[in-house]
């Protein structure tokens, strides 16, 4: 292919009507001041997509525009362009189309990248534009670590040999970057951010040592490699986490910070002793993964408008309610934003801190010197607050001042562990506290889970089973009334599962007059009545088959949830 003429990018997308004279020059003008490519600015700005800079491109230079988020690349094929050189380009090596290499461009002008590429490839190459954040997610998706995982696992192996690891030796290395040990720690934390990893396992078996990435909520196995390397891998994380080096009889707790691609990650680190060594599981807690909001939440625009007027209340206990990982800080954590003025005092007393939201006040509680979260609470209640959120009612000590601190005055946010919204005021009252302080300080219950996505990029139209059938019959979901049911075949996007992100399902319990008249009941039955019909079409499950209707998720994940919240 002849190398590409040099166009103005600016005179282009005037000529094609997609920008203004005005909006050029005011782009140009920001240009200017930050440095910023101009497409950048013409993008932040709201002037113009992506996706019409592609295909003004495109059209100018008489090449194709592909559409990454619907294409799956051979991976042989991509890999011959090294990820830097990718990366520093903008390029993305597709296919063999003619007897030539297919590169997608984010910017097919820039006469210097191709000249590069072409003389790193040594081949022929022809051109077709791409978009920069689809090219940008897909060199993430597809230059994967896993066999330099495994060839560093490998080195550490053979380096610490027949014998045992010395322990010694390793402890006084801590900064030496070039041990392999590190190599591989480093090589893992950067693949698992990469991919968007939510958990990472380390886990000594009987045979091998077995690494795997929890992902969108289901694990995936990363390696498998020599069971020997666990001891040093351990040490190396104990020693990042100040954690004893010594004990290994007794689960630890701990935390530390790295940074991974320009991005600040916290990781929480939990040791566990097993048969075959410790096992080792860390959550990874990206701070750089964009602003909270409640807009970005999925809840019914009812539901949300209502949570809204909820939370700028001026006191009451506002609850979150789910298992474990189904996103209850994360909505806290968001509810907290939209409130966080100058004129709120806000404090929240966790453990650990999660997320790090400037302007309030966070204390993390740490029981081995006894600071509870009933010690901390009373102690926030003399710090003059306006919100307060408590990280999860443990106990019933924790439940009753967090209720007492609303009855004067406080708005509290808390979370709790139970099936559903209705679940949680029982919850409390198992838990020890009054009925009358339950019915009198919550205002709302919101219950959550969240469901794997359907990939964008290899949906399809699907038949469910009999089983399937069955199930949405009972359900009161009838052939005809099934919707856009779509699933995944699995793609490079997915990594096969057919699954890519997650979405939230809800359903929020408002103490309502009646509902406080039957929780202030002896008799629970009228609560439980109460309940039912005050959520009869409002239910998690109800959310969920509307979820499914739209093709976002699919009949299996429905029923997942559904077996969760009646079992």
């Amino acid at each position: 292919m002849a190398r590409p003429e040099k166009i103005r990018l600016g005179d282009l997308l005037v000529q094609q009507k997609f920008i203004t004279e005005d909006q050029l020059k005011f782009a140009l003008d920001q240009q200017k001041r930050s440095g910023r490519k101009l497409g950048r600015v013409l993008v932040d700005n709201a002037f113009v997509t992506e996706d019409q800079i592609s295909e003004a491109l495109a059209k100018q230079l008489n090449i194709p525009y592909i559409n990454l988020k619907h294409y799956n690349p051979n991976l042989e094929i991509v890999r011959r362009l090294p990820e830097n050189q990718a990366r520093r380009f903008r390029a993305i090596a597709l296919e063999e189309r003619n007897g030539m290499l297919l590169l997608g461009m984010a910017d097919p002008t820039d006469l210097f990248a191709f000249d590069e590429i072409s003389r790193l490839l040594k081949r022929e190459v022809t051109l077709a534009v791409v978009t920069e954040g689809q090219l940008l997610a897909m060199i993430d998706r597809v230059y994967r670590r896993t066999e330099e995982i495994t060839g560093l696992a490998r080195e550490l192996s053979e380096e610490l040999g027949e014998g045992y690891v010395d322990f010694g030796a390793l402890s006084s290395s801590v900064g030496i970057e070039e041990a392999p040990v590190v190599k591989l720690l480093q090589t893992m934390f950067d693949d698992a951010i990469q991919i968007h990893t939510s958990d990472v396992h380390i886990e000594p078996l009987e045979t091998c040592l077995q690494i795997r990435f929890r992902i969108d909520g289901a694990l995936h196995l990363q390696t498998e490699t020599d069971r020997r390397i666990a001891p040093a891998l351990v040490l190396r994380l104990k020693l990042m986490s100040g954690l004893d080096i010594s004990e290994k009889r007794l689960p630890q707790d701990g935390r530390f910070n790295i940074r991974v691609r320009d991005q600040g990650v916290d990781v929480r680190i939990s040791t566990l002793p097993t048969q075959h060594g410790e096992s080792v599981v860390m959550r990874l807690l990206n701070q750089g993964s964009g602003s909270l909001s409640l807009d970005k939440s999925g809840m019914p625009p009812e539901m949300l408008k209502r949570f809204r007027e909820l939370i700028h209340r001026s006191s009451g206990v506002i609850l979150v309610t789910g298992p474990t990982g189904s996103g209850k800080t994360t909505t806290l954590y968001s509810a907290l934003a939209e409130i966080n003025t100058i004129d709120q005092k806000i404090i929240t007393v966790e453990d650990p801190v999660e997320y790090r939201l400037p302007g309030i006040c966070q204390v993390q509680v740490n029981d081995k010197i006894d600071f509870s979260f009933a010690k901390v609470l009373r102690s926030c209640l003399r710090q003059d607050p306006d919100v307060i959120l408590v990280g999860e009612m443990r106990d019933a000590e924790t439940a009753q001042i967090g209720l007492r601190a609303a009855m004067t005055g406080h708005l509290v946010f808390s979370t709790l562990h139970t099936r559903n919204a209705a679940g949680s005021l029982f919850r409390l009252v198992d838990m020890g506290v009054p009925k009358f302080m339950v019915a009198s300080a919550v205002q709302a219950v919101l219950a959550q889970r969240l469901l794997r996505r359907v990939c964008d990029s290899c949906s399809e139209p699907y038949q469910p089973s009999p089983q399937e059938i069955e199930w949405l019959e009972h359900e009161g979901v009838v052939e005809g009334n099934w919707g856009r049911m779509m699933m995944g075949r699995g793609c490079s996007h997915c990594n096969g599962t057919g699954y890519r992100g997650r979405l939230g399902v809800y359903e929020m319990l408002e103490m309502t007059r009646p509902l406080l008249d039957a929780a202030a009941h002896d008799d629970s039955t009228h609560f439980i009545q109460a309940t039912d019909e005050y959520m009869r079409g409002r239910t998690m499950v109800d959310h969920a088959l509307s979820q499914m209707k739209e093709g976002l998720t699919t009949v299996a994940e429905v029923m997942c949830i559904s077996n969760q919240v009646d079992e």
